[in-house]
């Protein structure tokens, strides 16, 4: 007899008699490649359990595969006993997270296990659905800075060269945000034309000073030239805008923020934290930037952020790069330009688990709510095969406590948590979940091949015109996107989507790992080369596209993959007859998966292609140029020399 036969049966003394002939025999794993021990307490057998942890040498810091820990099989087993056994005398965290950031307080939930929860509950201090999961803002949101302005809260993120530029979204509760406008929307202002992907609006800065609203960031431009970095600010009396034309400050560096006293206005500019004022409307340097500090960890100091409460001046830094390591650190003094004393907590933000689903943590600016509870946002980063990092940097937020000593920390220095308790403010909407994700992993994602039907969330989206949402990557043509009738009016462009000067692409981020999406249109009458179809994004340099061509008078409809300076063009399947009749293309995702399929709206569907990974859509794919923004899907024409307008009725996403 083997543990896990021993475990099966039920039987203390077969555990006993098995361990006390091989003692390494708890280091196995069951033929599923569950950990034994962790096999024990999805069984429910707390004698075998409790033997198991006191008296062999399983460590409880062993997760299995997929990051769980014993605490997740025990909450799968229910077992009220063994739970209370590992929280309260092992020192288990409710909240701890797997790869997909399912916590064993989410699996009660799921299994509606009332006296788990209700432990649960005592436990923690919050019911499951007054908690709110980590990151708060999923896909492409890096880089985050918040102000609050009464009740309510506004934040920026990066935009690079996607337009419009710099998001500004709001929120009453600090869980569920919106984008209300962008502090640029005047193409001609938004100079994106000529930069590459990855270049353009760099880590913005929003404040509030005197009923005006400033929204600071880095202008990056190409490697080309002597200037790399300008520094832009625009201001508003409206946090959604319109935003006065750029103001460009003349200062090398990058993550510009502003910092208001007593009627003076300061920029503060990497790296380390260097200072310098401006005139009274923000538009002009007074001085000439002076270093305040450099740093604590010495490495990459960037995304300084002050804040002046109780006597000192805290300046909080970003450090580490933005990989692994990347960190939160900060300083104080007494004066603004005076010498900063380092934490000695820091780092106050940084994950020190390698293998945990959230990575590369920093970048945060800390805000106060109206009820003096503090919180601290920042980014974060999802990994694929721990190592492709699909959705771009998101959005996560923790609570600031302040020690005896006056010092802030994060999250109390746990670094960053995957389920947290709301904050104590209006909720706005109900728990909010990053997916529809179960602890059974390949239960993950629905089977079924389209959105036409079970689609609670269908809307058709362009009747109020095109969501806020939605971006392209630079301006579009002044004809180049148009809504009319519900429906939008997609002009092809002159360039293929490897240009730079591809134009008129419509998309939108990325949010889940798996998810589903689905545009519905009108397939136009095509000359001979063109296209039109839905495209997976990344940058000029990573995509995938599905569409409807025309060659010799014959439709067909094929996959194509860019990657660098290679095509890789899957199977054509000849369509008969499509002008003028509505056709859904669409996209279903699975981590790196993606399977094309297509049909008449209201008829079957059919899967065309299957790629197996597209490991180019993300930082890490490829090493060429500025790849710092995340997975992005939409509608695209290609038109070449000749007009092509595409008149999409409806475009579908749907995370799994």
């Amino acid at each position: 007899m083997n543990l896990e036969e021993a475990i099966k049966n039920q039987s203390l003394d077969d555990v006993i008699a098995v361990v006390e002939q091989d003692l390494n025999c708890v280091d196995g794993t069951t033929k599923d490649g569950i950990p034994l021990f962790m096999y024990a307490a999805q069984t429910g057998n707390f004698p075998i359990v409790k033997y198991i942890i006191e008296y062999t040498r399983a460590s409880m810091n062993t997760v299995d595969e997929e990051h769980r820990n014993i605490l997740h099989y025990a909450a799968m087993s229910g077992n009220p006993e063994i739970n209370r056994y590992l929280v309260e005398k092992i020192g288990m965290d409710i909240t701890s997270a797997d790869k997909n950031l399912v916590t064993p307080y989410q699996i009660a939930w799921e299994k509606g296990d009332k006296e788990l929860l209700a432990y649960y509950e005592k436990c923690v201090g919050a019911a499951y659905e007054d908690m709110y999961h980590n990151p708060i803002r999923t896909g492409m949101f890096p880089d985050p800075s918040i102000v609050r302005v009464g009740e309510d809260y506004y934040m920026v993120n990066s935009s690079f060269i996607f337009f419009p530029c710099i998001p500004v979204s709001h929120s009453k509760d600090l869980i569920h945000w919106d984008i209300i406008g962008y502090a640029i929307t005047n193409p001609e202002w938004a100079a994106l034309d000529e930069l590459e992907g990855g270049r353009g609006y760099w880590a913005p800065d929003i404040s509030y000073d005197n009923g005006t609203f400033y929204i600071t960031a880095t202008y990056r431009l190409n490697d080309t030239g002597t200037v790399y970095r300008k520094q832009i600010v625009v201001s508003s009396d409206k946090p959604e805008g319109p935003y006065s034309k750029p103001a460009i400050i003349d200062v090398d560096g990058i993550d510009p923020s502003l910092f208001h006293e007593d009627g003076r206005h300061y920029m503060l500019i990497n790296r380390g934290a260097r200072i310098l004022e401006l005139d009274s409307d923000c538009k002009s340097k007074l001085t000439e930037p002076v270093m305040l500090y450099y740093g604590d960890y010495k490495r990459a100091p960037e995304g300084p952020h002050l804040l002046k409460k109780g006597g000192y001046y805290y300046l909080f830094l970003a450090e580490g790069g933005t990989g692994q390591g990347h960190r939160i650190t900060v300083a104080r003094s007494r004066e603004l330009m005076g010498n900063y004393e380092p934490c000695p907590y820091n780092p106050i933000m940084i994950q020190s688990d390698n293998k945990a689903a959230l990575q590369r943590c920093g970048h945060g600016k800390p805000v106060c709510t109206q009820n003096g509870e503090w919180y601290m946002v920042y980014l974060c980063g999802r990994m694929i095969e721990d190592k492709y990092s699909i959705l771009g940097r998101e959005t996560a937020l923790d609570p600031i406590t302040w020690t005896k000593d006056e010092w802030p920390i994060v999250n109390n220095l746990n670094g960053p948590s995957a389920l947290q308790i709301r904050p104590d403010l209006p909720k706005t909407a109900p728990v909010s979940h990053m997916t529809d994700v179960s602890y059974k992993v390949n239960e993950l994602c629905s089977q079924d091949k389209g959105l036409q039907t079970g689609l609670t969330n269908r809307v058709k989206i362009f009747n109020n015109g095109i969501p806020k949402d939605f971006v392209t990557p630079r301006p579009p043509e002044k004809d180049g996107i148009s809504c009319k009738d519900g429906k939008l009016i997609l002009k092809g462009s002159c360039y293929p989507l490897s240009s730079m000067n591809a134009r008129n692409i419509l998309l939108r981020r990325q949010s889940d790992f798996c998810f589903k999406a689905e545009a519905e249109f009108k397939v136009p009458f095509l000359e001979d080369g063109q296209e039109a179809g839905i495209t997976c994004y990344y940058d000029e340099n990573t995509w995938v596209c599905f569409f409807f061509s025309k060659e010799k008078d014959t439709y067909f409809i094929q996959v194509k993959e860019h990657i660098y300076k290679e095509d890789i063009c899957h199977n054509r399947e000849v369509v008969c007859n499509p002008e003028g009749v509505s056709y859904i293309l669409g996209v279903d995702t699975k981590y790196l998966q993606r399977s094309f399929y297509y049909g008449k709206v209201g008829g079957e569907v059919k899967t065309v292609d299957e790629l197996a990974s597209v490991y180019y859509l993300c930082d890490e794919g490829i090493a060429v140029g500025k790849r710092f923004t995340g997975a992005m899907v939409g509608m695209y024409g290609y038109a070449g020399e000749k007009p092509l307008f595409i008149e999409y009725e409806d475009f579908r996403y749907k995370g799994l």
